[in-house]
């Protein structure tokens, strides 16, 4: 201690500076007190000691949601999970360990959020490494775009998630399992005649298999002569009888007979000789 006003001043000062730092200790001390004493009560079964629990590491819950929030998913419904990790985290923490309870806290949130998202958000099942991965690119991609005032290519997404290029491009397509879109659901715009996505969803079109199978008969038929091929349009097209056919062009049902026979054998061997060359 200095000798003198001045002197004495100072250590004044000193001492109560002292004072200060060993009250703020003491209240440190006591709230951490305070807190061990909540837990063992909430612990007990006290549901009000619960509840103050909660009130005070609500924050950290909200934080923790705001940090894996994303477009298209409801701040509400992932506040509620990250509340309920919080709920988990203050019924399993071991009070006696010399260990702050945020340190226990934040992996029990992000876990419940993390599963949140496995099991209940995803239209399509894909695995969890690949769910994982796609949410941290989703995250990074805004802060890039920002900072580097382009959209980010996948050479840099990868290098800000620690990943190859094809694992991102492999998580890129699987954000777009996340949510399912309705059939039902307007393609342009809402009115009356709108079309859905339906409407745009190709079928299978059985035309071009018909059109292919016409354009292959026309060849055949080239095969055989033009009254060959008048009989089979009648009896194959118009559905006439042998007996039918012969009254119409003037012979005998035996000789019509003959004449079908004899041009399905040429349009056979005319299709085995036409097969190597459409292999």
């Amino acid at each position: 201690m200095r000798a003198g006003p001045e002197g004495t001043n100072v250590a004044i000062c000193d001492v109560a500076a002292s004072a200060v730092v060993g009250f703020r200790r003491l209240d440190v001390m006591d709230g951490r007190r305070s807190e061990r004493e909540l837990f063992m009560r909430a612990q007990s079964g006290d549901e009000r000691s619960r509840q103050e629990l909660t009130r005070r590491f609500l924050p950290l819950a909200r934080s923790l949601a705001l940090r894996y929030q994303r477009s298209g998913e409801p701040f509400d419904d992932l506040l509620q999970v990250a509340s309920l990790g919080l709920v988990k985290a203050i019924d399993r923490f071991d009070h006696d360990r010399q260990v702050a309870f945020s340190s226990y806290a934040v992996p029990t949130i992000l876990g419940e959020i993390k599963r949140y998202f496995r099991d209940r958000t995803w239209a399509v099942r894909v695995p969890r490494g690949l769910q994982e991965l796609s949410m941290r690119v989703d995250r990074v991609v805004g802060g890039l775009s920002e900072e580097l005032r382009h959209s980010p290519s996948v050479k840099e997404i990868a290098a800000a998630v620690d990943a190859s290029e094809e694992e991102v491009l492999e998580a890129l397509q699987a954000g777009g399992a996340y949510r399912a879109v309705s059939f039902e659901a307007p393609a342009g715009a809402a009115g009356e005649d709108a079309q859905t996505l339906a409407d745009s969803v190709g079928v299978t079109e059985d035309g071009f298999g018909r059109a292919e199978q016409r354009a292959t008969l026309d060849a055949l038929l080239q095969t055989v002569s033009a009254r060959e091929r008048e009989v089979l349009r009648m009896r194959f097209e118009h559905d006439m009888t042998q007996a039918e056919i012969g009254a119409a062009i003037g012979v005998s049902q035996m000789q019509i007979s003959r004449i079908i026979r004899q041009a399905l054998q040429r349009l056979r061997e005319a299709s085995e000789e036409r097969q190597p060359q459409l292999a």
